[in-house]
């Protein structure tokens, strides 16, 4: 529920504009003083001011001046009396939203607040897509994709793996915490994170996304936190960070493993004191966001290397969320080949198209290094250039690189003791996996051909039952593999 900050040096007039407010629902914190208020601005993040106009020491047009300073979208509705009016109006031309004429009815406050919450929401909304526009960093807020799949349905498949995800999604999307999302490249991991947002409580306000590897240091530490004019050379104006933007709602940093120290150290004061302050200014701004982040490296791995800090990894590892390459639900193939040349066709506007048998024996046997998005820029590429109203095998064969377009779904496995993991080993290599991945395969794959049995396991794989319980023990602390095994 939306927040307003009243603002009178009158015990008795204050305390009934707080009651007519809570009546409809709004949260209502108070001010006796316009310095008071200020403080209240930055720690409260309210979404509308209500403040009396005639006020001893700093008066109500000071306020609004001062406001305008920490925050310029921030609407004032100022209380003034008749006499006043004129100074109203002059405040209107500084950036008051609107004033009211006292005395007045509650219901006419209670319009004039909604009004004013409605009116800075789609100005929010406006800067987000205008930075959308001007060729900004990935960024998303409510309205867009209006009219696609949300939710649980934008996530295509139904193995056993991918429904695992979908009741994963499902338990932690109605929680606060923050969620970081582990998987290789193009596993859908922002799919994901949009559909959390989106089943979400705060699915109704902003969700905006950070690409954390496509920008320099000082360009990323701007982006998130926002600038005051004349912070650095070409700073002319005041400008809004995306957890600025994303209050009230959810902020996605993908790739986080890509974060320097310094923007890592201020990440961290944001998860634990929900406060940040803007690049050139010492000015604490309280925000309310959820963060949902994601990693194609182990931030495990990457904390024991010191390139993370530990103490991130813990705040951003809330609520862990490992997401399967698509090798490893191959079936899932099956259901996303078709939704993809669909999407595509409707995109295009092409006649609709289907995929022969032969072409989707071939597309089930490919490892796809690529993931889902491999698969989906191939579907796009055949809808494009495939000459009739059928995706054949003749033209797609050429597209998957050898020897990966023959390799099974599943590396056979050996169970002759370390040739196993020898002859698994060669497998995988041909995917170019490092090595550390390479051997959780492996192990994981081999455990799963003995239906979990660990000293069965353990004899293929020419290892202690131990040592494959230690490793199992590391992984699952990682969120590498899952609980179950």
């Amino acid at each position: 529920m939306s927040t307003v900050l009243v603002v009178d040096d009158k015990e008795m007039l204050r305390d009934s504009v707080a009651v007519t407010l809570q009546r409809p629902g709004f949260t209502v914190v108070a001010a006796d003083n316009a310095r008071s208020a200020l403080t209240l601005v930055a720690k409260h993040r309210p979404n509308v001011v209500v403040s009396d106009l005639k006020m001893p020491g700093m008066d109500g047009m000071e306020l609004l001046q001062k406001i305008r300073e920490i925050d310029d979208d921030l609407p004032v509705i100022l209380m003034t009396a008749f006499g006043t009016i004129d100074t109203a109006v002059r405040a209107l031309k500084i950036g008051a939203f609107d004033y009211i004429t006292k005395p007045f009815e509650g219901d006419e406050l209670v319009v004039a607040v909604k009004r004013a919450i409605e009116h800075a929401r789609l100005k929010r909304e406006n800067e987000v897509f205008r930075r959308a526009s001007n060729g900004s960093a990935p960024i998303a807020g409510r309205g867009e994709e209006e009219s696609g799949p949300r939710g649980l349905d934008r996530i295509v498949g139904g193995s056993r793996l991918i429904e695992e995800v979908k009741a994963r999604i499902t338990a932690v999307a109605g929680s606060q915490g923050t969620v970081l999302i582990s998987g290789e490249s193009g596993t859908g991991k922002e799919v994901i994170a949009r559909a959390i947002h989106e089943m979400s409580p705060r699915a109704s306000e902003p969700f905006l996304a950070v690409n954390c590897a496509a920008m320099s240091e000082s360009l990323l530490e701007s982006e998130l936190f926002g600038h005051e004019k004349g912070a650095f050379t070409g700073a002319e104006r005041l400008r809004k960070g995306r957890f600025e933007l994303a209050h009230t709602g959810s902020l996605l940093l993908d790739e986080i493993s890509e974060v320097r120290p310094q923007i890592q150290a201020k990440l961290l004061r944001v998860l634990q004191e929900r406060e940040f302050e803007r690049v050139g200014s010492s000015t604490p701004i309280g925000v309310d966001v959820r963060v949902i982040a994601t990693t194609n490296r182990s931030l495990g791995e990457e904390v024991e290397r010191g390139t993370f800090r530990q103490d991130l990894f813990f705040r951003l590892n809330v609520l862990p969320l490992l997401i399967p390459p698509l090798r490893h639900r191959i079936e899932d193939v099956e259901a996303l080949a078709p939704h993809f040349v669909n999407a595509a066709v409707r995109r295009e506007g092409r006649a609709p198209k289907t995929i022969t048998p032969q072409a989707m024996s071939l597309l089930m046997s490919y490892s796809w290094p690529g993931n889902v998005r491999e698969l989906q820029n191939l579907c796009e590429r055949a809808v494009v250039l495939a000459e009739g109203d059928q995706i054949t095998a003749e033209l797609i064969s050429g597209w998957l690189s050898a020897p990966a377009s023959h390799a099974p779904s599943r590396p056979e496995i050996v169970t002759n003791g370390r040739a196993a993991a020898r002859a698994t080993e060669a497998i995988w290599a041909r995917e170019l996996m490092p090595l550390a991945d390479i051997e959780r395969e492996v192990i994981v794959r081999t455990l799963e051909h003995f239906n979990g049995h660990r000293a069965k396991t353990a004899a293929a794989l020419g290892i202690g039952v131990r040592t494959l319980g230690l490793k199992l023990k590391k992984w699952k602390e990682q969120q590498l593999v899952a609980q179950t095994l």
